[in-house]
């Protein structure tokens, strides 16, 4: 990991550093070894997944508003844009798992997986699920650090196992044949364009700053789609529209500026698509039920400013 070029009063972004000359977007190791990135008690985003298995330490890990006190043995992910950092930590331990979205994927279901693991960050594990994902968690260190032939499709196949059983710790009723996005999308050739328009939006709504994303329509074109068409795949993959989604993306882009940042509530507004600032504190009030002032005074998370040191974790 290494920390990147940051906006002004924004926390800084870190990109994942891969292992010359394999160069294959992965790597896993302990706390110690991945970096002092990897406990990093300033607020910070990455451009990949980190997953992280603590298996010893007290403190507090903060992900954008949500706080988890540390009583391990602890599973948690944290996904690309989210803002995250470690608070009051002591004899922190466990693996760190790091690894690009596009490293993973290669099957169809891969991206939903994603999706369901990062709709639940954190988990208390039982001893059986420690042990198990202990091991797991070694056989990966273990095929990363020989770096035999082949080890890329290895890490591949150990990570998705790692995600489907992460994904079975949240307790969700059994998901359809084919995964959420082949749900209520019709058979054969209709259902299949449907499946990979609405993961092309869901790519774009990670991919892409709130400020830049536009209107549904906008995010039809850039898909090559109606608006309608679009409408109806992200019904049929998840039951919610193209603006509800947007609206999502920028509300909680919002809370976390307003939470992390010193910009001022129209700097706001900018970074997350809104020319009118008048017409943000609306949308944010209705979205919120709170005023973008009455947000920051109640979830006020900012910390003085430290860049990101040279080490990289």
């Amino acid at each position: 990991m290494r920390g990147t070029a940051r906006l002004a009063d924004t926390p800084p972004v870190h990109s994942l550093e891969v292992r010359l000359p394999d160069d294959v977007p992965f790597a896993i190791g302990s706390f110690d070894e991945i970096g002092p990135y990897s406990r990093a008690a300033f607020p910070h985003r990455h451009t990949f997944y980190e997953i992280v298995h603590v298996t010893r330490g007290s403190g507090t890990h903060v992900v954008d508003l949500a706080r988890w006190e540390l009583r391990p043995p602890h599973l948690g992910v944290i996904v690309p844009g989210q803002v995250h950092h470690w608070e009051d930590t002591r004899d922190l331990d466990g693996h760190v798992v790091l690894f690009t979205p596009d490293f993973l994927v290669g099957q169809s279901g891969d991206r939903d997986l994603l999706r369901r693991v990062g709709a639940r960050p954190w988990h208390h594990l039982d001893p059986a699920a420690h042990a198990r994902t202990g091991r797991l968690l070694a056989e990966l260190s273990e095929e990363y650090r020989h770096g035999d032939p082949g080890f890329a499709t290895v890490l591949r196949s150990l990570l998705h196992v790692l995600l489907v059983r992460m994904a079975r710790l949240g307790d969700r009723p059994p998901e359809p044949a084919g995964g959420a996005y082949g749900a209520g999308g019709g058979g054969g050739e209709v259902g299949a364009g449907r499946h990979a328009v609405a993961e092309e939006f869901a790519r774009l709504l990670a991919g892409t700053g709130p400020d830049v994303l536009g209107s549904v329509r906008e995010c039809a074109d850039r898909l090559g789609v109606t608006p309608g068409y679009l409408t109806e795949a992200l019904r049929a993959a998840v039951g919610r529209t193209p603006g509800s989604l947007l609206r999502e993306a920028r509300t909680r882009e919002a809370q976390r500026l307003l939470a992390r940042t010193d910009l001022s509530v129209r700097q706001v507004a900018a970074r997350t698509g809104f020319d009118d600032p008048a017409y943000f504190c609306r949308f944010f009030r209705r979205e919120t039920g709170m005023s973008p002032g009455g947000f920051r005074k109640h979830h006020d998370r900012r910390a003085p400013s430290i860049e990101a040191g040279p080490d990289p974790a």
